[in-house]
């Protein structure tokens, strides 16, 4: 099969007095998702006020590409967790570096959108934004390793 070349232009970036990519306390910080005129239509928010909840996919745009892990690894260089491949955890090395965080929506202003809980930076390109519906939750229990608990113990 040929590899194709995918490209995707940002539609926003992140507002956040966040400038380092720490670990912890994410609701503790409140975002703006700000949204490119040159992209999007004054409408596009239109009714996603509406929503809870909606999920950011954005660009880990700062991991230097020889930062990018593509196989396993233990989360954080924890040597108390287990060793893990890169696509069993959601470290921001990904190979693509994407990231995808369901946030809490506190208030839209036409091209605006302030959340509570984005694990982004400020400065970080926004790729999508979309509402969280329940009917697209996990249909069945999620279950996870024990070591996930404790990694997102003080996350948000």
């Amino acid at each position: 099969m040929e590899r194709i070349a995918i490209s995707v232009e940002p539609i926003g970036t992140v507002q956040s007095t966040r400038t380092e990519p720490i670990d912890d306390n994410w609701d503790k910080e409140q975002s703006v998702l700000v949204l490119d005129p040159n992209v999007l239509g004054t409408s596009a928010t239109q009714g996603i006020e509406e929503f809870s909840h909606i999920e950011v996919l954005f660009v880990f745009d700062r991991v230097l590409r020889s930062k990018v892990q593509y196989d396993a690894r233990r989360p954080r260089g924890n040597p108390a967790w287990p060793e893990i491949g890169i696509l069993a955890q959601r470290g921001k090395n990904r190979p693509n570096r994407i990231g995808a965080t369901i946030c809490e929506v506190i208030a839209v202003e036409s091209l605006r959108i302030t959340v509570k809980g984005l694990d982004a930076i400020d400065g970080t390109p926004i790729i999508d934004v979309k509402p969280v519906m329940k009917e697209f939750l996990p249909r069945s229990e999620v279950v996870q390793p024990g070591w996930t608990t404790e990694i997102m113990a003080e996350y948000w």
